[in-house]
């Protein structure tokens, strides 16, 4: 199920994003929100290709609302691109909620420019990322195999780049810099 958090403005300050958007990278990509039925049946694909049961919700919201969650549930006080929820309720059929993921459109549309490509790619990107996790993976600690799951998953939905090859370049300059 896709919710869409009431402060959220279905298209703002796209004027912002192309200002960003560097002049050699051609024309500016969508930036619209997909529709909720749209984005909906990509969330039950990915869901079904990831093993995942269970309902899925994912609240599209501002960097206000998920820097809220972040420092709320994580102790980050900062806005981030996805946050992962795994349900925790040991009910009678624990298989009836997997968790939810908390997105943040704005930060999207960012990447988005930043990448290339569409907001809608870019949601699918982590709707993806955000299913992994609810699906108990952790590339901060299984050397390399949510990155490896990810990768056939991307190429099977024909995303581009994910979120952990994209922060594989930052962590190789910061381990530089120190030694």
């Amino acid at each position: 199920m896709i919710l869409l958090d009431p402060e959220l403005e279905p298209d703002p300050a796209l004027a912002v994003a192309a200002a960003r958007q560097p002049a050699a990278s051609g024309p500016l990509k969508n930036l619209r929100i997909p529709s909720t039925r749209t984005l909906g049946r990509f969330l039950s694909k990915a869901q079904a290709a990831a093993g995942l049961r269970g309902q899925v919700t994912v609240l599209l919201c501002t960097d206000a609302t998920i820097r809220n969650l972040n420092r709320r549930f994580r102790g980050k006080d900062r806005a981030t691109d996805v946050l992962s929820f795994p349900s925790t309720n040991p009910a009678p059929n624990p298989e009836k909620i997997a968790g939810d993921l908390a997105i943040s459109v704005e930060t999207a549309r960012e990447q988005a420019v930043e990448q290339g490509h569409s907001l809608g790619v870019e949601l699918r990107v982590l709707i993806l990322h955000g299913l992994l996790h609810l699906a108990g993976y952790n590339h901060e600690a299984d050397a390399g195999k949510m990155q490896r799951r990810e990768q056939q998953l991307r190429v099977r939905f024909g995303l581009p780049q994910g979120l952990i090859e994209r922060a594989a370049p930052e962590r190789a300059k910061t381990r530089r810099r120190v030694r």
